[in-house]
């Protein structure tokens, strides 16, 4: 088993984990102060250029299938990697654990081959320590309520075990089911913010172009359909927020009262919407940042707001889907917003096929990418890539980041971490099955 020194695995200190927000990707609360250059570019404090910026890799677990998701409660020794398949893994300075922490294959999809079904997110409640609640987002088949033409349940569930058992033992309690009518476009991120609620991507249902069956009729005429730019017939093609500390209205969870349609018409859980495929996503103080992985031609990163648009299907990225001419608003004046970063599936700087989303960098161990937005393509091709979110100019300009060394990134990545302030990356050789499947530390080269 790969070992690593404890102190790095952990984090920098005990401090670091108390200040860190407990979930699978969470809240980073340190902020740098931002300064102008002469050109009137704004640029964080000491942050170095991202020209030519390197890293290297640690490797700190191994034998996963597709892991996904990294969790790093506060206040224990382990850290938990959610694999593809349906199993919980627990990881210390030791490596990954010989069996399972949890293991949800009973309930959750046959995943084999390429699939964007299965245990897709993870978070641990910011209490972790003292109350056990784990939240996991997963694929089920089809339940009660389910049309039976219809792909799978998306499950939303709330697993409350015993955190310094090696048998856990859960306890399940399902708190949100949502029908899926195609396969794909699943997303998965499960994240809790520095308000204490619980923030979830949900997909557009599937499919191409977010049209056919599953999906409602839209304002928008120039595409058939489109769940992005509906918010009353299903919550597909958005973010939610939840308060999973209470429960209203015979609801397993609460709703924040300042959602922002709570007392309009939608679904009151709803935070925000216009997404396609918003796979993975993290915090930077109160800043969320969600990346939605694009069509056929552009990817995209979106720095959210409450209540905001991000476009979908009207535009992928900012450019007009499958139309010449696209509207920058609604019909009711709503401005669909711009992503921070965008790149193209080909052409000159960062390219691939599925944005990753990854984090905004607080940590010590890569002095050279201090306060930048690092994240990565599906197709890795041996690269990451970093924006500076004071940069003055948006979109984002993009660097690549070579990884240099070994081990080497792989072939995929899948998902980014935090442990502390300090990222990790999980990557494998593709598909769901096997045990190609890495957790790597971000270091210096």
């Amino acid at each position: 088993m790969v070992s690593v020194d404890r102190r790095r695995f952990l984090g920098a200190s005990a401090a670091a984990l108390a200040g860190a927000l407990a979930g699978c990707g969470g809240d980073s609360s340190g902020t740098d102060t931002a300064t102008t250059d002469s050109d009137g570019t704004g640029t964080a404090a000491g942050t170095p250029s991202l020209d030519d910026a390197t890293v290297g890799l640690e490797r700190v677990a191994e034998g996963f299938a597709a892991p996904v998701d990294l969790c790093a409660p506060a206040g224990i020794d382990r850290r938990f990697v959610a694999d593809q398949p349906g199993v919980v893994w627990s990881v210390t300075e030791d490596g990954r654990a010989d069996r399972p922490y949890l293991d949800l294959r009973d309930r959750v999809v046959d995943v084999s081959g390429y699939s964007e079904r299965g245990l897709l997110g993870m978070a641990a409640h910011p209490d972790f320590a003292e109350n056990g609640r784990l939240f996991v987002r997963y694929s089920a088949p089809n339940r009660e309520g389910t049309p039976s033409n219809y792909s799978h349940t998306f499950v939303l569930s709330e697993l409350t075990v015993d955190p310094g058992a090696d048998d856990p033992s859960p306890a399940e309690r399902t708190l949100l089911e949502i029908p899926e009518p195609q396969p794909n476009h699943n997303a998965g991120f499960v994240v809790f913010g520095p308000d204490g609620y619980l923030y979830v991507g949900v997909g557009d249902g599937g499919g191409s172009g977010d049209s056919g069956t599953g999906h409602a009729e839209d304002w928008y005429d120039a595409v058939s359909g489109g769940n992005g730019q509906d918010v009353t017939r299903n919550r597909l093609g958005s973010v939610l927020r939840i308060d999973v500390d209470s429960r209203a209205n015979d609801r397993p969870y609460g709703i924040p009262d300042d959602n922002p349609l709570v007392g309009r018409e939608g679904f009151d859980e709803q935070y925000a919407w216009g997404f396609r495929n918003p796979w993975r996503a993290s915090f930077d103080g109160e800043d969320l940042y969600v990346a939605d992985v694009g069509e056929s031609a552009y990817e995209e990163v979106n720095r959210v707001e409450r209540g905001g648009n991000y476009g979908w299907n009207v535009r992928e990225g900012t450019a007009c889907f499958e139309a010449d001419d696209c509207p920058s608003e609604t019909p009711a004046g709503e401005p669909l917003a711009n992503p921070v970063i965008e790149y193209s599936h080909s052409g000159d700087g960062p390219s691939g096929a599925a944005v990753i989303g990854g984090y905004v960098y607080r940590g010590d161990a890569v002095p050279a990418l201090s306060g930048a937005y690092v994240f990565a393509d599906w197709q890795a091709d041996g690269r990451l890539f970093a924006a500076n979110p004071d940069a003055g100019e948006v979109p984002w300009p993009v660097s690549e980041v070579s990884v240099v060394g070994s081990p080497s990134l792989g072939s995929n990545v899948l998902a980014f971490g935090r442990d502390g302030e300090e990222l990790y990356v999980l990557t494998n050789e593709g598909g769901v099955s096997g045990s190609s499947g890495a957790l790597s530390r971000l270091v210096a080269p």
